[in-house]
């Protein structure tokens, strides 16, 4: 038997938290479980999906523009101790954690993966599913990395790099279904 179930009304949990607001432009889409806290800003066409967790309580966090948080990712920082940033088209895989870091224009941290305090993931670079960036760790723009702790396996590809650079526009296409 199918049943329709007309959705509830749902919002995202958008919090002040001492004295800082989140700062999120009118073009993105939160999914109704999402939560952002504190001292957030989110560039024009970000998506935050289901069960992420944008916590800007302890330390700021400035996500770019296209940006894909999706389902279960945790950010946050260190407090007194680290800023996040997220540059512009970069996407964030499923339950992955980014940790006072920051991640460069079109890198994508796979699945599961953990980049901590201080470590500064290159553009277009690629953290492997279930990879661990160590807190200060450098990776260059357009690099493989994999393992725990991560260690850099080779060049990104240049169909990767492509396919890459069409998942920030296939994010914003996927919000435009809940729309």
């Amino acid at each position: 038997m199918n049943a329709y179930l007309a959705p509830m009304e749902h919002a995202p949990l958008i919090l002040p938290v001492r004295g800082h607001a989140p700062q999120i432009d009118a073009s993105c889409w939160l999914a109704p479980n999402a939560t952002v806290v504190g001292e957030v800003t989110m560039g024009r066409e970000s998506t935050v999906w289901f069960q992420a967790i944008v916590r800007g309580d302890v330390a700021p966090i400035r996500i770019g523009e296209r940006v894909n948080i999706q389902d279960g990712v945790v950010i946050h920082g260190t407090f007194e101790q680290s800023e996040t940033v997220i540059e512009d088209r970069a996407s964030i895989g499923h339950k992955a954690v980014v940790h006072g870091a920051h991640i460069g224009k079109g890198a994508l941290i796979g699945m599961g993966a953990v980049v901590m305090d201080g470590a500064v993931v290159g553009e277009g670079a690629v953290i492997a599913a279930g990879a661990v960036v160590l807190a200060g760790y450098r990776v260059p723009a357009y690099t493989l990395w994999a393992g725990a702790p991560a260690k850099e396996k080779g060049a990104v590809r240049p169909e990767l790099r492509q396919h890459l650079a069409d998942t920030a526009d296939r994010y914003v296409e996927y919000a435009g279904w809940f729309r």
